[in-house]
């Protein structure tokens, strides 16, 4: 595409968001923006105060399921791409109201894909148009220990209401672009990292823990495997797909990080004695182990050989970089996370890792 983009960017007050919008504010001043977010629990409007003053950034609080909201923004931004992160995106929750996951992954991915294809065909069908689903590798189910890792072509495999409801909206993605011809990309990326994290979620998790001297609950044994992403270095694999991606592909995004939780707990515990050394309680001590959630995935890992041979992308950011700059960013902001665990809507059950 020649010229400024003009994006619409769903769930851009969350977490990989909200890092996604101000990635491409630094790096593409003249594009505009336009995010959509309907504020749910994970959504914080303050992630995006900065950008508030930037006359090519807009917000609109709203929902994905909102068509007529949908069909009124592309027309008045003139949006040529869409970057869909907005997303139920928690396994607890999922497990305790599978309908909201439904609703929202399914439902509003098909809202906003199908608003979107009326609105691309109503404007002559151009080929620069661009429509980028962000998916999760969790749609691939489990790996066993010594099993190859994920690439583009594994069967889709979900275990959980979650990744259920993420495989239905790839699918739907996929089908709409073999359909209608719409220009869709998929991408389905690794556990990420980093500033901005609502804190059920495992880093900021432990982080939050310690830091308040509360226990760390841990699902099982503590040996499932995750490959972990910073989240900068996934926003700079989107930008490549979609300045360079072919439309209809799928591309896995890793980090070529597989760690079991309890070392990844561990490591934290470690890193925030460094970093807080006034600490009042040893942050091993507050580890506990708790029954196993039904259908925890043991093993996730990412092949990302065709991003890194098709486009060109390597992460650039090493774990141990990554993770001690994100555990230093919530010590410092406790103020951003403080007030979410106060939160009616975040419960004991979501604070497990």
């Amino acid at each position: 595409m020649t010229g400024s983009r003009r994006l619409l960017v769903t769930g851009g007050a969350g977490f990989i968001g909200s890092n996604f919008v101000h990635y491409w504010c630094e790096q593409y001043p003249s594009d505009h923006i336009a995010v959509l977010d309907n504020l749910s629990y994970a959504g914080n409007r303050s992630n995006l105060a900065s950008l508030d003053a930037n006359t090519n950034f807009r917000f609109v609080q709203g929902s994905i399921s909102d068509r007529p909201l949908i069909e009124e923004l592309l027309n008045d931004e003139a949006i040529d791409t869409v970057v869909h992160f907005a997303a139920e995106s928690h396994v607890d929750r999922s497990i305790l109201n599978p309908g909201d996951f439904v609703q929202t992954n399914i439902v509003g991915t098909f809202t906003l894909l199908d608003a979107f294809r009326c609105y691309w065909e109503a404007r002559d069908k151009p080929n620069d148009y661009r429509f980028c689903n962000i998916s999760t590798d969790e749609v691939f189910g489990s790996l066993e220990d010594d099993a190859p890792a994920f690439s583009e072509s594994t069967p889709y495999a979900p275990n959980n209401p979650y990744s259920a409801s993420k495989a239905s909206a790839d699918h739907i993605v996929r089908a709409y672009f073999q359909t209608y011809g719409l220009p869709t990309l998929t991408t389905n990326c690794s556990n990420n990292y980093g500033p901005y994290q609502f804190p059920e979620k495992l880093v900021p998790c432990v982080c939050t823990s310690v830091l308040t001297e509360q226990p760390i609950f841990i699902y099982g044994d503590g040996q499932s495997i995750r490959d972990w992403i910073h989240v900068r270095d996934h926003c700079t694999a989107l930008d490549k797909i979609l300045s360079s991606g072919k439309p209809g592909e799928t591309y896995n995004i890793g980090g070529n990080n597989e760690v079991k939780n309890i070392h990844l707990v561990h490591k934290i515990c470690n890193l925030l004695q460094e970093l807080v050394p006034n600490l009042t309680v040893c942050p091993h001590y507050l580890i506990r182990f708790v029954a196993d959630r039904p259908g925890h995935d043991r093993r996730y890992a990412i092949d990302a050989t065709k991003i890194q041979t098709q486009l060109n992308w390597h992460p650039s950011i090493s774990f141990e970089e990554g993770l001690k700059h994100t555990v230093q960013w919530y010590v410092e902001y406790k103020d951003w996370w403080l007030p979410l665990l106060n939160r009616n809507d975040l419960t004991p059950i979501h604070l497990k890792v």
